[in-house]
């Protein structure tokens, strides 16, 4: 249960909300089904769980999870779960998330198969090598934002529109503000491990900022909404804005230190308002 780190499952719910609440405002109750909204919800949910397994194991063979590590302790590197078993359990949920995702093609054809080999594939590609090129915020704007939202618009819709890529692309930017503070707690341990995330490249002020900033330009995007009939879409995600500074403060104020793991779980609560506000911004339309 630990290894699975139920507290970044919001991460994976709060684009699968949003999608949803999208596509439920724009085609109605009568043409809404439940059974590849749940789909997509449990696919999600697997898939995150997959990648933390995926990370805490080739982490710890990267030596990156040793007793210098300022977040949530380990499975592997805590010895609670055997490297053997982290590899069986990798396999089993990747799995078992191919199966719960496999009956989607029935709603949203054959390219679902494409879409989920692609979410499979840098699942692993993050932690083995993406992340460390420093390319992981780019990774969490598509496959956090615009392939689960857009894609959970058109299964439900049979189409795509502008208002679900501009939703897409701002949820993306709000759930990497997650990323940007765990990735600043950890700068140093990351730096010495050669891992030259975009916080390492751009120091600790500029992290700070970045940040900041990400979650105002995620509300900025939103603002489109304001110009038709979902404009509750926009206006309601201001409140996130008032929260998102406050964390933003925090991290400014602590500055280093395992006390970061305070902002880190302040920002996966502001991530999921975000959503929320966001969801019931658009059945409010």
């Amino acid at each position: 249960m630990l290894a699975a780190r139920p507290k970044t499952l919001s991460g994976a719910a709060v684009p699968v909300m949003i999608g949803l609440s999208l596509s439920y405002a724009d085609i109605g109750a009568e043409r809404f089904d439940v059974i590849p909204a749940l789909l997509c919800l449990l696919f999600a949910f697997i898939m995150q769980i997959d990648a933390n397994f995926v990370n805490d194991y080739f982490d710890y063979m990267r030596g990156n999870d040793d007793e210098t590590r300022l977040g949530p302790r380990r499975a592997c590197a805590q010895g609670w779960i055997t490297i053997r078993n982290m590899r069986k359990a990798i396999f089993l949920t990747t799995l078992v998330a191919c199966c719960v995702g496999l009956p989607l093609v029935c709603y949203g054809g054959l390219s679902m198969i494409l879409v989920g080999a692609v979410c499979v594939l840098f699942c692993f590609l993050y932690t083995t090598s993406l992340s460390y090129l420093g390319l992981g915020d780019v990774l969490v704007l598509v496959f956090f934002g615009i392939v689960p939202v857009c894609v959970i618009y058109y299964i439900m819709t049979g189409t795509l529109t502008m208002h679900a890529f501009i939703a897409s692309v701002a949820c993306g930017f709000v759930i990497d503000t997650l990323l940007l503070v765990n990735n600043y707690r950890d700068m140093e341990n990351d730096r010495s491990a050669g891992k030259k995330t975009l916080v390492v490249r751009i120091g600790a002020k500029g992290g700070r900022l970045f940040y900041l900033a990400v979650g105002i330009v995620a509300v900025v995007i939103g603002g489109v909404f304001m110009h038709d009939k979902y404009m509750w879409a926009s206006v309601l995600p201001l409140f996130y804005l008032c929260f998102h500074y406050k964390s933003y403060r925090k991290m400014v104020r602590i500055n280093k230190g395992k006390a970061l793991n305070l902002v880190l779980g302040e920002t996966a609560r502001n991530m999921f308002l975000y959503g929320l506000l966001v969801s019931v911004g658009f059945l409010f339309c």
